[in-house]
């Protein structure tokens, strides 16, 4: 991950807190007050995370009179927030009753301390048997207890353009089958439709996650199985051919001018620019990404309207390395609703998110932010299969779909990914190097559990 400032950032945590659009006013002390800590994108002009929430926030105080939500969203690049939040989080003065939180997270900042088990809360709670297991195991920790309640998931794959796509005389059926394949439609995109980018694939510290897991990942697990991490052997993986593999994949993209300019590649900005300006103004040929990318274009609470984008855009699977089964390669990630283990008002913050994910308004919430439903009867609601272009595809990817491991040393094994793409992209280390920089360095991150595959 990208090195923050942690008491700066904390800082600009509570000022944020203090200083943006809240529901309920001053909550310092009062029992009747359950504060709630969610991210903001960064493109202020995407409200639907915002607008859902405060949806949910007015259905709370309707239905609980007395009871008021004080919203903390915080306007962050997802590793600031991360960090912001975990801050936050390690003090009964500033820690907020429900937080939002990453599912990779999860198993991290439980062995912190920072998140307590809902147990008790799920048992009792008939909506729960709804939730997929998959969905149910993101938000468990080690300890076999359950630390919050996932609000969706996703999926990822390739989103291209097919208006560019027929000027470089490639399918609009398009549907790659190897890496090559996909280099090779780039390639000839640069040839033949010049001034389009013509592959995006995240990389480097500044996107965080974003290309950790929907660029390397998806890379690296369709190398073959268990790269990453051995669940039988419960170590880490180093020396790996899938983990070169995967950043001669990266070198290629950016070696061969295949991406954007390496400075804007490596920006943290970078996720912004790709939904906000680079496709929606067919800048873009071809982008790695996920499933949630059409919330961006909706005439409402969108960032960028943009009605086109539907017949605009096509979609297709990202293919293993060379076509092994099962063809095609997913990640699937999902944010959790939390209760910090500080938190002030925990009961309040239970009830809460038994609203945000009452059947209602988890069908509400994926309709919105184009997310994968989670919960079985929502999955099953003619709104949702019909609520967003290329909803069908995205979740016929679920059963193909990996999960990251739910470990608490993975962030830290995500931040050298990082640093290994970053390395690479900007040209200061061949793959090889930049693997074995990975190798030596996962070693004293995990404790010494490894073990070394060809």
């Amino acid at each position: 991950m990208r090195p923050t400032a942690p008491l700066v950032l904390l800082a600009a945590a509570v000022v944020a807190a203090g200083t943006l659009t809240a529901c309920g006013g001053d909550s310092a002390g009062d029992r009747n007050t359950v504060k709630v800590a969610f991210i903001k994108d960064t493109n202020a002009k995407v409200t639907v995370r915002d607008d859902y929430i405060r949806l949910v926030a007015r259905e709370f105080e309707k239905n609980n009179p007395g009871k008021k939500v004080r919203l903390i969203p915080i306007q962050a690049s997802e590793n600031d927030y991360y960090t912001k939040i975990q801050q936050m989080m390690r003090s009964p003065r500033t820690a907020p009753d429900l937080v939002y939180e990453d599912t990779f997270l999860v198993n991290s900042d439980i062995k912190a301390g920072l998140l307590r088990p809902l147990d008790g809360e799920v048992g009792g709670w008939d909506d729960w048997k709804q939730f997929e297991p998959a969905a149910k195991a993101a938000a468990r920790g080690q300890d076999g207890k359950t630390y919050g309640v996932p609000d969706g998931t996703d999926t990822r794959g390739l989103w291209f353009n097919k208006k560019v796509f027929r000027r470089a005389g490639l399918p609009t059926t398009w549907r790659p089958r190897t890496w090559e394949e996909v280099l090779d439609a780039a390639r000839t995109i640069k040839r033949k439709v010049p001034g389009v980018i013509p592959l995006n694939v995240f990389t480097g510290k500044g996107a965080g996650e974003a290309a950790v897991m929907q660029g390397f990942e998806m890379l690296l697990y369709g190398t073959g199985e268990d790269q990453l991490y051995d669940p039988r052997a419960k170590k880490w993986v180093t020396g790996t051919k899938g983990f070169q593999d995967s950043l001669s994949f990266i070198d290629t993209v950016y070696k061969e001018k295949l991406g954007p300019d390496v400075s804007d590649a490596l920006s943290p900005n970078i996720q912004t620019n790709v939904a906000a300006e680079l496709l929606p103004e067919e800048k873009l040929a071809i982008d790695l990404d996920g499933s949630w990318l059409g919330q961006q274009w909706q005439r409402t609470g969108g960032g960028k309207p943009w009605p086109a984008w539907s017949t605009t855009l096509g979609q297709a699977p990202f293919p293993t390395r060379a076509g092994a089964p099962p063809g095609r390669v997913s990640l699937a990630g999902g944010w959790t609703w939390s209760v910090p283990a500080k938190a002030q008002q925990p009961e309040l913050a239970w009830k809460l998110i038994e609203t945000f994910q009452s059947k209602r308004n988890a069908l509400e919430w994926c309709v919105r932010g184009a997310q994968i439903a989670v919960r079985k009867d929502v999955a099953a609601d003619p709104r949702y299969r019909r609520s967003v272009p290329g909803i069908g595809f995205f979740t016929s990817l679920v059963k193909v779909s990996r999960y990251r491991p739910a470990l608490p040393e993975y962030p830290r094994v995500a931040a050298a990914i990082g640093e290994a793409m970053e390395a690479v992209t900007a040209g200061d280390a061949t793959p090889e190097k930049a693997a074995r920089d990975y190798d030596d360095a996962l070693k004293s991150l995990v404790d010494g559990r490894t073990v070394a595959k060809p």
